[in-house]
């Protein structure tokens, strides 16, 4: 049985399951893949180092699947911010019609992929954040909880309850993000309320990641209790694997009035890259979420798919069937 939810009609799509937009990991090889399982895809567009270069990924992309994928575009803080109108621009002129969005002030990009006909998903760490967005116009929501990766946001409400809200307060389809990489959380978002999953780390660990060898074996070998998080006292709170670089940043910021100068070699992107590129998981900083206690193997994007559509419905009519037991007891 087909899973059929308000995110596949909009979508597009088979299997309500979208690859979250990493850095360094969202290129074409993996959300081509991704699509042609029958989930969705996503580009990210700061992994490019322009808009023509993101140009260039997108037409990759066209040529590895027919099938629909999206692109993400984040907004960070930062003094020299990228050219985020140009690669709007870019990605709409190429034809892409999913954008996933997150960051703070989204409502002009939100607007313009309106204008343009977009699909937009927005990522939002709170219910008043979500809430905003939907006044912005976005579809989707991606309902980001406390075990996600990456940028969890203040409040460290994790997703169970932050699910349980979306559905009684959002008036728009929204997918559950943080902590998913299994049919049991899967299964769990949608009685949540959920229209599907958001999944990054889980796709980090498939054969079409393009991250090293050793970093895939690193997570399959590590658990829930391997990941850390940093920039606690710059109220930017990011969960990152805990390696000899991570629990550096956080002895830094346990001494007290830690300024980003203090820790910016070390946290710096081009060390993040070289991790997935060399192999070295202590190289720097890099993104993994406590989903990392799920994974145990590194299937292609196909097989992981088709066994999350599987396995998520023979648990949902198992509890299905549970329920009409007790009703006829």
């Amino acid at each position: 049985m087909p899973i059929v939810t308000p995110v596949t009609k909009m979508l597009g799509i088979r299997v309500p399951v979208i690859q979250g937009g990493m850095q360094w990991v969202g290129v074409p090889v993996l959300v081509a893949a991704v699509s042609e399982a029958g989930g969705l895809g996503v580009l990210t567009a700061l992994t490019q180092p322009s808009p023509e270069a993101l140009r260039e990924a997108i037409r990759e992309t066209c040529k590895l699947t027919s099938k629909p994928f999206g692109v993400n575009l984040t907004l960070l803080p930062s003094i020299n911010p990228p050219d985020y109108a140009g690669y709007a621009r870019a990605a709409v002129e190429e034809g892409v019609r999913i954008f996933e969005t997150a960051g703070n002030n989204p409502g002009s990009l939100i607007k313009y992929f309106k204008d343009n006909g977009c699909i937009v998903i927005h990522k939002c760490t709170t219910i008043r954040h979500a809430k905003s967005a939907e006044k912005h116009g976005v579809d989707i929501m991606s309902i980001d909880g406390f075990e996600c990766a990456g940028h969890p946001g203040e409040d460290d409400v994790g997703g169970l309850v932050l699910l349980a809200r979306a559905a009684k307060e959002l008036k728009v389809p929204f997918v559950a993000s943080g902590g998913v990489a299994d049919a049991r959380g899967f299964a769990a978002a949608l009685a949540l309320g959920a229209s599907g999953v958001n999944m990054g780390t889980r796709f980090m660990c498939t054969v079409e990641s393009p991250i090293h060898q050793n970093i895939k074996d690193k997570i399959v070998a590590s658990t829930e209790r391997d990941t850390v998080h940093i920039f606690r006292t710059l109220h930017n709170t990011a969960r990152v694997f805990k390696n000899k670089v991570s629990m550096e940043v956080v002895a830094i910021e346990k001494k007290g009035n830690a300024k980003f100068d203090d820790i910016k070699d070390l946290v710096s992107g081009a060390r993040g890259r070289g991790v997935y590129d060399l192999g070295d998981p202590d190289y720097g900083i890099w993104t993994a979420g406590i989903a990392m206690g799920l994974i145990n193997n590194i299937p292609t994007c196909k097989d992981l798919v088709e066994t999350l559509e599987r396995e998520t419905t023979a648990i949902v009519g198992e509890l299905a069937q549970t329920v009409g037991l007790k009703a006829k007891l």
